[in-house]
């Protein structure tokens, strides 16, 4: 059963989100292509220049677009890019090179600034400078090129923080440059640091005139931490983490505990380009969402005394397998990063547009925003849902994603949640099928009148082989005899769909292969899991703040 929405995208999201409608960008635009050095020796330097110049020419309209190669981590920039062509009537002209940039843009920026190649911090602090003084971001090897076209000198930051700590340098960049920062978003610039830097989300950040900074969320790195939770206390209420955590300073769970804790949203990672090209779209004119529904919202299945088996991938539609062969040969759930419909529809609506009828699209991942719900203020979670509702009722979702690594270690360790967490979900989303949960396996499992909240059992690593996940989930078959067995797996990104089909044609049966949604229908007739939440013994791996 399909359901249709029956007033276009942009005004259903105007309705539920408070939103204007954007106007049509310009026609007209500049394409560049980047290759996948990011090195700081050699390719860094002018991808960061292009990066800021970017961020500057998207500020008042939408003029350059970057594609990045097919094993970019974000691999959808070439058919985002004939998306825009296709949907929205696009005309780009193609600029070969740096210098050109320069000169078809340089009247966006007022100046230059210049970071310091020996210090990697030093170019978070250049990227809040260019987004408050309109400057572009240069080392010093391309200070000729910048005086070369006219452009003055805004600032210097060669020597300023020789010697110095990660919490020295930010503490004096949150002292010069905060006060005047966006409230609102914050950059998160982390990931990979050392010899590569990778800030391909960088324009967005200097479009919106963010603060950019790494700070470590380890509780062992007080210094830093300190001013990671002042910066997170200033935020607005429901204000945006955008990045990533930096690699090598804490964990992911760290990082995503702290900012639930003051219940904000992360949106990552920190090369994800093109936003602030992006963010000036709206959905074309007459799109609606039709998500695959197969199963009406009332309708009641009865489960049969088998196996039932559901994939889903998660990590923003799966990062690097939408585009793949063997998609839409099995039954797959997508997680879908909702806050898109506001700084990214053109992505959604590519999506959804090339989606076959075996891919369903669900919510997620906790809410309107990457979130722990047991860390979330209880006086925050009612709203931070009520926005999450609105979002899947504008994308067509009737599944809800819950992850909450608080207590685990990567891909293991307690991903569960307290009843109290599961109690606010069920109140929030009166209206949804059921709700998935954890990352890895976890044991958190109820049904509540015809909704189930069901946990993974199995999680595929990419790089496991897939005759030993085909032998471990055999395993789990014969381990859990009563039937019907109810396999929910969590397909980690860059897994794609082909390299399943084999594992599930090896499965012993009798097995079937079903739709999220079918699947919790199943589920909701024959409740044979048991119903358990987080207990205040079980075993945690970070203890918190």
């Amino acid at each position: 059963m399909t359901r249709t929405l029956k007033i276009s995208l942009a005004a259903a999201l105007s309705l539920a989100m408070g939103l204007t409608a954007l106007a049509e960008p310009s026609k007209k635009a500049w394409v560049m292509r980047f290759d996948l050095d990011w090195k700081v020796a050699s390719g860094l330097a002018e991808k960061a220049m292009l990066v800021s110049l970017q961020g500057l020419a998207n500020r008042e309209e939408a003029q350059l677009y970057i594609i990045h190669p097919a094993d970019f981590q974000w691999e959808i920039t070439e058919p985002l890019y004939d998306f825009y062509q296709r949907k929205h009537g696009v005309a780009f002209s193609e600029i070969p090179d740096a210098k050109a940039a320069l000169k078809r843009f340089k009247s966006a920026a007022k100046g230059y600034v210049v970071w310091d190649k020996e210090v990697g911090p030093s170019l978070n602090v250049a990227f809040t400078i260019a987004g408050l003084e309109d400057a572009i971001v240069v080392s010093e090897e391309l200070i000729p090129l910048m005086r070369k076209v006219g452009l003055k000198e805004i600032d210097d930051l060669r020597g300023r923080y020789t010697g110095q700590s990660d919490a020295e340098i930010y503490g004096d960049a949150i002292e010069r440059y905060w006060h005047r920062c966006n409230r609102d978003k914050i950059m998160l610039m982390g990931g990979h640091r050392g010899r590569v830097m990778m800030p391909a989300m960088a324009d967005w950040g200097i479009r919106e005139r963010m603060f950019f900074h790494d700070l470590s969320a380890d509780p062992n790195e007080a210094d830093e931490l300190v001013l990671n939770r002042q910066l997170l206390e200033d935020l607005n209420p429901g204000a945006t983490v955008f990045g990533w955590h930096p690699y090598g300073k804490d964990t992911e769970e760290q990082s995503t505990m702290l900012l639930s804790l003051y219940g904000l949203k992360m949106e990552g990672l920190h090369n994800l380009p093109n936003l602030s090209y992006n963010c000036q779209f709206s959905f074309t004119p007459g799109f609606k969402f039709t998500n695959n529904h197969h199963v009406g919202l009332d309708e009641t299945l009865v489960a049969e005394e088998k196996v039932y088996i559901s994939f889903v991938q998660s990590d923003s539609i799966g990062i690097g397998v939408w585009t793949k062969p063997g998609r839409g040969k099995l039954p797959f759930a997508w997680q879908v990063t909702m806050n898109w419909t506001k700084f990214s529809p053109a992505a959604l609506e590519y999506f959804h547009e090339s989606a076959t009828p075996n891919d369903y699209f669900i919510g997620g991942l906790s809410g309107p925003g990457y979130m722990y719900p047991n860390n979330i203020p209880k006086e925050r979670f009612p709203q931070l849902m009520e926005e999450a509702k609105e979002l899947m009722a504008v994308l067509d979702e009737r599944v809800m994603e819950i992850m909450d690594n608080s207590a685990a270690d990567g891909n293991v360790g307690n991903a569960d949640l307290f009843k109290e967490t599961v109690d606010a979900y069920y109140e929030a989303f009166p209206d949804v099928i059921g709700f998935i949960n954890g990352y890895g396996p976890a044991r958190t499992f109820d049904l509540r009148d015809t909704r189930p909240m069901l946990s993974y059992d199995y999680y595929i690593d990419p790089k496991r082989p897939r005759e030993e996940v085909t032998a471990d989930l055999n395993e789990l078959i014969a381990l859990n005899s009563k039937r019907p067995y109810f396999l929910l797996v969590h397909v980690r990104e860059s897994n794609d769909v082909n390299s399943l089909v084999e594992v599930v044609e090896n499965l012993e049966g009798p097995v079937e292969v079903k739709p999220l949604d079918v699947f919790l229908k199943l589920a909701a007739s024959n409740k044979t899991y048991q119903t358990r939440f987080r207990q205040p013994d079980d075993p945690v791996h970070f203890k918190g703040y």
